[in-house]
């Protein structure tokens, strides 16, 4: 089973995940961002993973330590998850329509963190209370970085700083659906190992 569970507690926030890679995209999200918690439920439901994910951060300060510890927190997961990532597809790439909006992602299941990140969502804040569109890229760092992954994301049009950020979080997440799914039994690299 490629299963992971996380409890991460910081001074700034409390986090619990449960991510189960072969589910059927059942999610419930609570992280006190409404906004966030619709984007974050994107990665499991087109993802097809089940997954839980409960956050408590400090929002009277800002929402930046919630924001990027989710990252961090579920990143690690993906890690955990996958193991030894033997049989995995490994590579994936999606290019994702929603209205005016067109987001391109490409990821490898690397082993090696880096993310490119050329999405301008703008600047207007997105729910109550607001998310701030820019701490989308810090999700993104930490996620990739915690999950040891290689991830691009590229806006190739977009007006409309909701339709950007919900294309961006359901490519990412039909990549990975389509990164993590098993069809053989080795480890897909030259080095035996990701």
């Amino acid at each position: 089973m490629r299963t992971a569970t996380r409890s991460r507690v910081t001074k700034e926030t409390s986090i619990e995940i449960r991510l189960d890679l072969d589910g059927t995209g059942v999610t419930r999200v609570t992280t006190g961002l409404p906004f966030f918690d619709h984007m974050v439920d994107q990665l499991g439901r087109h993802g097809g993973f089940d997954l839980e994910l409960t956050a408590v951060g400090d929002l009277e300060v800002d929402a930046h330590h919630t924001v990027e510890d989710v990252g961090i927190a579920l990143g690690e997961c993906l890690r955990e998850a996958l193991g030894d990532k033997a049989g995995v597809r490994r590579f994936a790439s999606m290019s994702l329509p929603l209205d005016e909006a067109l987001v391109e992602v490409a990821l490898d299941l690397s082993g090696r963190p880096y993310l490119h990140y050329d999405v301008e969502p703008g600047t207007e804040a997105l729910g109550t209370p607001p998310f701030d569109p820019q701490l989308a890229e810090e999700f993104w760092r930490a996620f990739a970085t915690s999950a040891l992954i290689t991830l691009h994301l590229d806006l190739k049009r977009g007006k409309n700083s909701h339709h950007i950020l919900e294309a961006s979080f359901k490519a990412v997440a039909r990549a990975l659906r389509d990164a993590v799914r098993v069809e053989g039994t080795g480890v897909p690299s030259t080095k035996g190992t990701l």
